[in-house]
């Protein structure tokens, strides 16, 4: 007996599941550059001449991950993923990639690579907490399309701690900073959100990603004779391409104290038609 021809509403609902499950798939495609990592870190760590090759590759998936991450919320977007597939939750997933790839992996290559000075590798498991606090609050993104504290971009602090190798102590101090600006609830740019700065931070960010691996493809399969992961170029190249974080972080601080600003002048003036109000 034939069965009775689909409806096209059910053909619809099924392209639209099966594009919701692709998107989902995409996002899922950074828990496998995850796991490539942690591959590559181990190899580079346990390698008798440095592992610096190792090393390299793992950065290059921190990049695919992070285009991965930068790209899918836009397509979940389109394709209405929370419409079509209520049951499951993408934020999870992604958030369950991102902890791992922008924090975790990141702070175990510090460690295997030796960046931090002898005896001090213990200071790695403070930014490890302090960004386990940040993805699990609440309002990590605020309802005005900002991040609220520093949004654990330890890749990117680990790539230039990396390749610059300031001296130890240095280090130290920057992960403890960033580490504590976690907690401090300035507000972060949250570049896939609408707007002209942030249409204006992708395109920046665009060319910096382009630098970025340059910069990695000429990072040699060895150290140099200096005992350093990058040559004279490369490293000048390196400090060049601070620009963007500079940026970032600049424009974000920027935001956040217009916005505080902006704060105290209407809560002045509603503390003042308060007291006006009182007096009549």
């Amino acid at each position: 007996m034939d069965q009775p021809p689909k409806s096209p509403e059910r053909k619809r609902m099924k392209t639209r599941r099966l594009f919701a499950w692709s998107v989902h798939f995409y996002t899922a495609l950074g828990l496998v550059a995850a796991g490539a990592m942690v591959v590559a870190i181990i190899e580079g760590g346990t390698a008798r001449e440095g592992g610096a090759a190792s090393f390299r590759l793992a950065f290059l998936l921190m990049v695919i991950a992070t285009v991965i991450d930068a790209t899918d919320g836009t397509l979940a977007r389109r394709v209405r993923v929370k419409e079509v597939l209520p049951g499951f939750d993408g934020r999870r997933l992604d958030d369950l990639i991102d902890f791992q790839t922008y924090t975790a992996l990141p702070l175990l290559l510090l460690f295997m690579a030796g960046i931090l000075p002898p005896g001090q590798e213990a200071w790695l498991l403070v930014p490890l907490l302090a960004s386990a606090y940040g993805f699990c609050q609440v309002s990590a993104k605020t309802d005005d399309g900002y991040f609220l504290g520093f949004p654990s971009y330890w890749n990117v602090i680990a790539f230039y701690l990396y390749v610059l190798q300031p001296p130890g102590e240095m280090a130290i101090a920057l992960l403890l900073i960033f580490s504590l600006l976690t907690f401090v609830p300035f507000r972060y740019l949250y570049p896939t959100q609408r707007g002209r700065l942030n249409r204006f931070t992708i395109q920046l960010g665009f060319l910096w990603c382009l630098l970025v691996v340059w910069i990695l493809g000429r990072l040699p399969d060895v150290k140099t004779a200096q005992d350093r992961y990058a040559d004279d170029l490369t490293w000048i190249l390196t400090v060049v391409s601070l620009f963007f974080p500079a940026y970032y972080l600049g424009m974000s601080w920027l935001v956040s104290l217009r916005l505080w600003k902006k704060r105290r002048k209407t809560l002045a003036r509603t503390t003042g038609d308060g007291a006006s109000l009182i007096q009549h």
